[in-house]
């Protein structure tokens, strides 16, 4: 079993006799994915672990004896950790299953960056031998719930959610959005933008990071607004309390919005409505499966320098700091050994000028 949880964790496994379950979210348009998630479902099988497939990704698989479900609310019922193998896409398609249960959810990273998931696919014989051993721990991590209102302060009846981060954004891409915001009932801006983007820690590496927003470590409890093309001189993004309530509205006179909540729902605002987003009452429960802390992970993911700037730079050419530019006012080139020297020089081959 796991050691004690840290705060902000939970115990992975109960101590009662039940047929543990679990579900496999998988990115079927690739074989190479397929072919691993497929393996990972034998392996669960011979340990005595139910495996259960989505209906639509079902055939594409072809795991004998799995149970199949439909995509919906129930999909994830019963089981104890729900298991993605794809990009961040594959992993927020899986959180609408798991985010109505008591499942986990843990991913393997076949995309690009991935911050989402888990495990590296290197490391999947690892994750599973954590899965089947239940050692691993679970985190709850912050969502977003999105009410939208009409233009006399009534909610439309249609809502929503996010895991990463709720956009208020522009439907005629050649028109510029006007809003106003507000933090807890107050006015606090207005100004012109392509849209307004409310976000959680956790995805403050996603879209939120793109448009310029900070990176927030996932286990800090806060809410992120950042503008995205704005129109201003004051258009920072903020970082607020967890408990606030964050209001974009939109004048009646102005471009048509709708609210995209992690890419995946779309809901429509009327004119002259407002969208108000809240930390949501139910999280997402993220199973960690190894110690990787969130610092060396971005540290992998965007390859960061780690290193001493003066200790990168003297390891020669083509190491994590540049060590030989041209100097615009003059034409030299600052070369490894630290002295100017001229660009004949250093085409010419000299042996600290050579790129």
């Amino acid at each position: 079993m796991t050691e004690p949880a840290s705060e902000g964790t939970a115990a992975a496994c109960g101590t009662e006799e039940r047929t543990r379950r679990v579900l496999l979210a998988v990115h079927t348009g690739r074989a190479d994915i397929v072919a691993l998630a497929r393996s990972a479902a034998a392996r669960l099988a011979e340990a005595g672990i139910v495996v259960r497939l989505l209906d639509d990704e079902a055939e594409a698989m072809a795991v004998p004896d799995a149970e199949v479900c439909a995509f919906g609310p129930a999909a994830a019922d019963g089981v104890e950790i729900v298991l993605v193998f794809g990009g961040d896409g594959t992993f927020l398609r899986a959180a609408e299953l798991a985010r109505n249960t008591d499942a986990a959810i843990t991913g393997v990273n076949l995309g690009r960056v991935g911050f989402l998931a888990e495990t590296e696919p290197e490391a999947v014989e690892e994750m599973l031998t954590a899965v089947e051993k239940c050692e691993y721990e679970v985190e709850e991590r912050l969502t977003l719930d999105a009410i939208v209102l009409d233009a006399d302060g009534r909610p439309t009846g249609e809502g929503t959610w996010a895991l990463n981060e709720v956009s208020v954004e522009k439907v005629e891409r050649s028109r510029v959005l006007d809003v106003v915001l507000e933090v807890d009932g107050h006015p606090l801006t207005s100004f012109g933008c392509d849209g307004i983007l409310c976000a959680t820690p956790t995805g403050s590496t996603a879209y939120a990071f793109s448009a310029g927003g900070p990176v927030v470590w996932p286990d800090v409890e806060a809410l992120l607004l950042v503008p995205t093309n704005a129109h201003a001189l004051f258009a920072r993004p903020l970082v607020t309390s967890p408990t606030s309530v964050l209001t974009v509205a939109v004048p009646p006179d102005g471009t048509r919005a709708r609210v995209s909540a992690d890419g995946r729902r779309i809901v429509e605002v009327p004119d002259g409505g407002r969208v108000e987003v809240r930390r949501s009452d139910r999280p997402v429960r993220i199973a960690r499966v190894n110690p990787t802390s969130f610092g060396d992970r971005l540290v992998a993911k965007f390859g960061l320098p780690v290193r001493g700037f003066r200790d990168a730079r003297s390891h020669g050419p083509g190491h994590e700091a540049p060590i030989t530019r041209t100097n615009v006012l003059t034409g030299d080139v600052n070369t490894s050994d630290g002295a100017l020297r001229t660009p004949g020089e250093v085409g010419g081959g000299h042996p600290h000028g050579a790129v």
